[in-house]
C-alpha cells in the first residue's frame, strides 16, 4: 500500500537524487520533443535568465548587471 509518510521520508534523506531525476526527466523529454540543441540553447537561457534575476534580487539594478562587461571592452 502506498505510504506518504515513507516517500516523504525518502524525498527529505535523498533529495540531490530526487532532484537530479526530476532535472534528467526533463531535459530527457526537452531532448525527445525538440532536440538536443535547442535543448541545450533552452537551458542556456533559463540560466542566463537566473542569473541576471538573482543579480537584481540582490540589490543591483539592471544597468549595473552588465556594466562589468562593458567596462572592459569599450
Amino acid at each position: 500500500m502506498f505510504n506518504g509518510e515513507k516517500l516523504k521520508l525518502y524525498i527529505k534523506n535523498n533529495l540531490g537524487k530526487v532532484f537530479g531525476g526530476i532535472i534528467g526527466l526533463i531535459f530527457g523529454i526537452l531532448v525527445l520533443s525538440i532536440g538536443f540543441w535547442h535543448s541545450i540553447l533552452l537551458v542556456l537561457f533559463i540560466f542566463l535568465g537566473w542569473w541576471i534575476g538573482s543579480k537584481i534580487d540582490s540589490g543591483n539594478d539592471f544597468n549595473s548587471v552588465f556594466d562589468k562587461f562593458n567596462k572592459d571592452k569599450w
